[in-house]
């Protein structure tokens, strides 16, 4: 018997086997993707951090991470100690603190929960580094980064990145010209008291040569960006004082 094609119940079935065999075609095939994903996402994790302490494959000006066949060999080299820090500066170790979520360690604490802090110690050529994850809101999406750390919480590294930052403006602070203007700059003044580090205007420091204003140079048509790049460094750098007041 032919089947009426023209009636709707024809049309409704047909388009709910559709929905079907589509919905199962991507489930299927985000199942598969997933382990490969996760697998991406923790090599980029891993070259961010090493990048910010300083391991990384760059010549001239250009930016050049550590390639994803050398990724896990030269994070267990260089990193010594992946820790968790609590709010009152004490610590415990974690083998797999790169993989916190710091957006919704973020959350968590919005609604009154416990955030735990990511922190990874980095030993190179004699020096230890000690590594935050931060995590901001920039212009149109969110914004975030690496900041390597001395004991006196002295910048020695960053890693910045964005979602979707205008091209050739605030997508520029994943670029080494702005980078790099954070190496030697000072989070506490001489009291101990956090100052933080602002993207400023009106810096008047253009070639970045005065590591103790707590300032670096802006990106030009990107105020709202540096903004936000300001107050994430601020607020979420802050949250590791007690921790690094402890190592003294």
């Amino acid at each position: 018997m032919a089947v009426n094609t023209d009636k709707n119940s024809y049309t409704i079935l047909f388009a709910i086997a559709m929905v079907l065999v589509v919905g199962s075609l991507l489930a299927f095939t985000a199942a598969s993707l997933k382990p490969r994903i996760t697998e991406n996402e923790r090599m980029e994790k891993q070259q961010n951090i090493l990048y910010a302490m300083g391991v990384n494959e760059n010549e001239g000006t250009s930016r050049e991470f550590i390639s994803t066949d050398k990724v896990a060999g030269e994070f267990s080299k260089y990193i010594k100690k992946q820790l968790i820090v609590d709010a009152n500066g004490g610590s415990k170790e974690d083998t797999e603190a790169y993989l916190i979520d710091v957006k919704k360690e973020q959350a968590k604490a919005k609604n009154g929960e416990t955030r735990r802090l990511p922190l990874f110690i980095g030993e190179k050529d004699g020096k230890t580094f000690y590594i935050a994850p931060i995590r901001g809101k920039g212009l149109w999406d969110a914004i975030w980064a690496y900041v390597a750390l001395d004991k006196q919480m002295v910048v020695q590294g960053v890693f910045f990145d964005h979602k979707g930052e205008t091209p050739g403006l605030g997508a520029n602070i994943n670029q080494r010209f702005f980078m790099d203007d954070f190496t030697g700059e000072r989070l506490l003044d001489d009291n101990g008291t956090f100052k933080g580090i602002a993207v400023a205007k009106g810096n008047n420091d253009p070639k970045n040569l005065i590591k103790d204003d707590y300032e670096v140079d802006a990106l030009a048509g990107a105020t709202i960006t540096g903004d936000g790049v300001s107050a994430m460094i601020k607020s979420d750098l802050k949250l590791y004082l007690p921790y690094f007041k402890n190592l003294k």
